[in-house]
């Protein structure tokens, strides 16, 4: 049997109306989804009727991924969705990974349908803090050692990068937020703005900005995303501004 395409789609931060016409495409032309059980209900439900579904749990990615390898091999188009932006910490890599280890690079039809990453969801309840460079880490030490990711969240403060902070707090791991916001106040101003958004555009959605010195680590947890200005970044009231240089006239 011919093997039918395989997308890796991203479904953006939750709301319907941030996924992209190209997503919303791939979804209705799979005859097979698979993806996260939480990351399934970020799907308009119209889209899902009807089709084979592929539910599994946290930490389960390997199955997924080759669970819709094997629908795509199948016979059945198949789309692997993703929270956010397939390739931002996300299963494109994955996916493809498993494709060259099985030898399947040319056999299987595999395209990535990107969407609105986290970082650009939460830039754009802020303001504008990523109108400059920018250096996104992810806090979770389950595929990275810890000295890596400190190591590269101190050379990226210390080049002045805005650092955007995937996955910042989690039960397991509440200090290492402590720390990385310890390590800023060694590179930036007390009132160095960080701001801090939760469920971006979904149900329970918060937004705010406090100046670094201020900033309390325990507000974030794992459905948060944290960005840390450069030392040019300010506070405009409840927004956050990271300023890319232009003169401007009075």
């Amino acid at each position: 049997m011919k093997p039918a395409p395989l997308y890796v789609v991203g479904l953006g931060p939750g709301d319907a109306a941030c996924l992209t016409p190209q997503a919303r495409g791939a979804l209705a032309r799979a005859q097979c989804i698979a993806g996260y059980h939480l990351y399934l209900e970020l799907a308009p439900p119209e889209l899902l009727h009807g089709k084979t579904i592929i539910a599994t749990g946290m930490r389960h990615e390997k199955e997924r991924c080759a669970a819709a390898v094997e629908a795509s091999l199948a016979g059945q188009e198949t789309a692997l969705v993703c929270a956010g932006d397939p390739g931002v910490y996300a299963l494109a890599g994955l996916t493809l990974e498993l494709l060259e280890s099985r030898g399947l690079l040319a056999v299987v039809p595999f395209s990535v349908v990107p969407g609105v990453p986290a970082l650009c969801a939460a830039a754009a309840l802020l303001g504008a803090p990523l109108t400059h460079d920018f250096a996104c880490i992810s806090l979770s030490d389950l595929l990275t050692p810890r000295n890596i990711i400190e190591k590269r969240l101190a050379a990226a403060l210390e080049a002045d990068f805005v650092c955007v902070l995937y996955n910042p707090r989690s039960k397991g791991r509440p200090h290492l937020l402590t720390g990385a916001l310890e390590k800023a106040r060694l590179f930036r101003r007390p009132e160095c703005p960080v701001g801090l958004v939760r469920k971006a555009f979904r149900l329970g959605q918060n937004v705010c900005v406090q100046e670094l010195s201020r900033f309390d680590a325990t507000q974030a947890d794992m459905l948060s995303l944290l960005i840390i200005g450069n030392n040019e970044s300010r506070s405009l009231g409840r927004y956050m501004l990271t300023p890319r240089g232009y003169r401007i006239d009075t």
